[in-house]
């Protein structure tokens, strides 16, 4: 038995760093801890590949009809055993209350391995940036460099941001935070 056990965290230890470099093929990926990370869509086989990264819930930002989107997402990623979350966000409006339903998600298991993803990770890494700075403590600046490796928020995103900052009693600024935006 012992043997078996050696084998299998040998072999699972080994496979690491090749399952670490395919979950970087996903569009957009980003890692922020060991049970939170957002991207772009991931394909059939990338969802596969995340259930076997030991993901066990699935977020998604954008609406189902998008011509990027897997339209059966929910199925596929049901039948692979993880939790299914849609909270479809319209991209010229996004609210307030799209960002607390998220975080409402997250906030009743927050230790669920997570992945966050729309279509090309601009409103997942703009949610995943508000989550990690009011409910993980992160600071401001390294969850905005996070944030800004995939794209500088624009106006509509920008406000949308300072508005949920100002009602937590945070401030948006620090001494490295440039809030450019993409306009």
């Amino acid at each position: 038995m012992k043997f078996r056990i050696a084998i299998t965290v040998f072999f699972g230890l080994a496979s690491l760093p090749a399952l670490a470099a395919e979950l970087s093929d996903i569009s957009n990926y980003r890692e922020y801890s060991s049970a939170f990370s957002s991207s772009g869509q991931p394909t059939r086989e990338q969802l596969e590949m995340l259930k076997n990264a030991g993901f066990e819930r699935i977020i998604y930002l954008a609406f189902s009809n998008n011509e990027n989107a897997l339209a059966d997402e929910d199925v596929v990623v049901k039948e692979l055993g993880m939790d299914y979350v849609h909270i479809p966000v319209i991209w010229e409006q996004p609210t307030a209350s799209d960002f607390y339903a998220f975080a409402g998600s997250m906030q009743r298991e927050p230790d669920r391995k997570t992945l966050l993803h729309c279509q090309v990770n601009f409103r997942a890494s703009a949610f995943s940036f508000l989550y990690r700075v009011l409910y993980e403590d992160v600071p401001i600046g390294d969850a905005k460099d996070d944030m800004d490796s995939v794209w500088l928020p624009n106006q509509t995103w920008r406000e949308l941001i300072f508005g949920i900052l100002e009602e937590n009693g945070e401030s948006p600024y620090c001494d490295e935070c440039l809030w450019e935006t993409d306009d």
